[in-house]
């Protein structure tokens, strides 16, 4: 692993033009000697993390972790890998190649933002954007964490800029207990919250003070400091700054860009190589289908279960915009073949180059998280008006005088509907603790021999990781 992180914190940090190829310098020196100079390079310093962090949509390999491993979705192609398999099923092993593009993602993103900060103050410009700058660095780096923490457990903290390969060799890079990594999320978000503005920024791409609060509602809620989730998730709330579009289709079709629900979203363009490939990902796999130009074949790859599509409410407006169970053909039949509908760039001439934004963070899931604060404090009845706001969009009458326990399902039941596609099953049910008895409960059903096991809440540390250090321990049960 020292190896590897030797490659990211000093390679990547290789910023200089072409005209200086002859003038070889090792990486740390080029870094320190030839960029990072002032306020113009740290900008492209913090474009070039995001850029990383986005990796984790466009690659989807966090929706193979977090949608494929549930009862949302599954596959339909006929060939799949043996990867995408072990996703399916559950029964991920640690040479899992979605599993490794998470956990490299990750760490790539925090060793690009632990750069910037640890050099910004060192550099003279003007204070408001070094803050702002800041802030959206210790975000990208906390936003990371927070999705290994949840993914993997124990994880190395590795914020050290490294100046010699001797330093690396001689550093500590072995995992930290989990708690110690929740505080140095918590602590990147609270100085991150200080640091960026309150008005509200109008490129929902990048991060705003708001945006941090809603990150650190979820990391509280996660933890179930409920008294804390709830300060924060209210403080988004109040401002006012973000509200429910009226159409759910919007959220998820051409055009999605910086909407009044969106609090962070990852924008793409087609025909530039700058596109996603969900288009394929989520619609069939079928070669006599009409439903893209030039009659296109997706892949099948992650698509709805019959359970999910069975899980929408009779009248509810978003199932004929999120899923879909009949396949138009070439001639103008129909085809029995459940599909997604959601950041499927109907308009692709490539499957893999779709313009479709992904939306990581929206108002929505605010409102539900807030609901979910309430009805864990014991407040049911103050709960269920927020619960509420989001059915009232999708056309769903609103609910009343529900326990505490079956406003939980309730909730659990609303979040399936509204987040489909959007990455959040599986650390929905791991967080509420009933990831076994769902998705368990969904095998049987289906009279499949495939179980969660107690050990498997957390994925496998990738092996190749452990064989460049062996100081690193692997997750109990692989």
């Amino acid at each position: 692993m020292k190896t590897k992180l030797l490659a990211i914190l000093f390679l990547t940090a290789t910023l200089t033009s072409c005209h200086d190829f002859l003038n070889l310098k090792p990486a740390y020196q080029i870094s320190d000697q030839s960029f990072y100079q002032n306020q113009n390079d740290f900008e492209t310093a913090l474009v070039g993390v995001y850029s990383t962090f986005r990796g984790l949509y466009s690659t989807s390999n966090i929706l193979y972790m977090t949608e494929l491993t549930t009862d949302n979705t599954e596959i339909q192609w006929s060939s799949p890998s043996a990867d995408e398999m072990q996703m399916d099923q559950n029964a991920v092993t640690p040479t899992n190649a979605f599993v490794r593009g998470v956990w490299s993602t990750c760490l790539y993103t925090i060793s690009q933002s632990s750069n910037i900060l640890n050099r910004i103050d060192a550099v003279n410009f003007d204070q408001t954007a070094k803050n702002r700058i800041k802030g959206e660095a210790q975000f990208l780096r906390a936003f990371s964490y927070f999705y290994m923490v949840r993914l993997f457990g124990n994880v190395p903290i590795t914020n050290t800029t490294f100046t010699s390969p001797a330093q690396v060799a001689s550093a500590d890079l072995t995992l930290k207990p989990k708690e110690d990594v929740y505080k140095q999320i918590l602590s990147d978000l609270t100085s991150a919250e200080s640091l960026l503005p309150a008005t509200l920024n109008a490129d929902k791409t990048r991060a705003s003070q708001m945006t941090v609060k809603a990150l650190l509602g979820k990391v509280y809620l996660t933890q179930q400091n409920y008294d804390l989730a709830g300060t924060k998730l209210k403080e988004v709330i109040d401002s006012k700054q973000y509200s429910l579009v009226a159409d759910y289709k919007t959220l998820s079709t051409n055009g999605n860009t910086n909407l009044a629900e969106t609090i962070l979203e990852v924008d793409y363009l087609s025909g530039q190589s700058l596109g996603n490939n969900y288009s394929a990902l989520f619609t069939p796999a079928i070669t006599s289908m009409a439903i893209f130009p030039n009659n296109l074949q997706g892949s099948g790859r992650i698509v709805p279960t019959l359970d999910v599509i069975k899980a929408y409410e009779t009248g509810d407006a978003r199932k004929a915009i999120s899923v879909n169970d009949s396949v138009t053909l070439i001639g103008g039949k129909k085809s029995y073949s459940r599909y997604g509908l959601k950041f499927v760039d109907f308009k692709a001439v490539d499957l893999s180059d779709g313009a479709v934004s992904f939306t990581i963070l929206r108002y929505a899931d605010v409102l539900l998280m807030y609901a979910e604060v309430l009805n864990e404090q014991g407040k049911p009845a103050d709960a269920l008006p927020y619960l509420n706001q989001v059915r009232q969009r999708a056309k769903l009458p609103a609910l009343s005088g529900l326990s505490q326990a079956d406003t939980r399902l309730a909730l659990e039941r609303e979040r399936r509907t509204e987040f489909l596609f959007e990455g959040h099953r599986w650390f929905d049910l791991v967080r509420t603790g009933r990831a076994q008895t769902v998705l368990n409960a969904h095998y049987a059903n289906q009279k499949l021999n495939f179980s969660v096991q107690d050990f498997e809440l957390l994925f496998p540390i990738p092996q190749a990781e452990i064989d460049l250090n062996p100081a690193l321990k692997q997750n109990p049960g692989y």
